[in-house]
């Protein structure tokens, strides 16, 4: 019920880390979620900032807003959030950093909390989501390498 995907990007490792922190340009990136903003008055990443994202599932629909929470924020090292449901982390997903080469390995993973019903729903469709995931993840990290690429560090 987890999984990740890495990407080189060749960039400085700060760039790397301002981008993937800042969950208002996430729409740029996603292919699920298309917008994200601060909730109460944070303006920045640090643990225990909450902020919203617009999620158009599957890139299909449903559309729906949910809520999340940062739990790490290791600047330059490790960003990860969790989805809110019921006061309850229900799914974490987050980045890595690492330099390398020059530039930054960016790996993207999320890891489902193991309950019952999300077991249940892994046992049955978890290929089918894993995939989504997973191509997803490599979409969000392809469109973030082309655009720190593109810009001269």
């Amino acid at each position: 019920m987890q999984d990740d995907v890495t990407v080189h990007i060749d960039a400085p490792i700060a760039e790397v880390w301002a981008l993937v922190s800042d969950v208002t340009r996430i729409g740029e990136f996603s292919p699920e979620t298309f917008e994200a903003e601060w909730l109460d008055g944070a303006t920045g990443p640090e643990v225990g900032a909450r902020f919203r994202g617009h999620v158009k599932r599957n890139e299909k629909g449903p559309i729906y807003w949910s809520t999340c929470k940062v739990l790490v924020c290791e600047p330059e090292r490790e960003f990860a959030f969790g989805v809110i449901m019921n006061d309850d982390v229900v799914n974490t997903w987050g980045y890595r950093l690492a330099e390398s080469g020059g530039g930054t390995d960016v790996t993207e993973f999320f890891q489902l909390t193991p309950s019952l019903p999300l077991k249940v729903y892994w046992a049955l469709m978890g290929w089918a989501r894993g995939k989504t995931n997973r191509d997803g993840m490599r979409r969000t990290l392809e469109a973030m390498k082309a655009v720190l690429e593109a810009t001269p560090s």
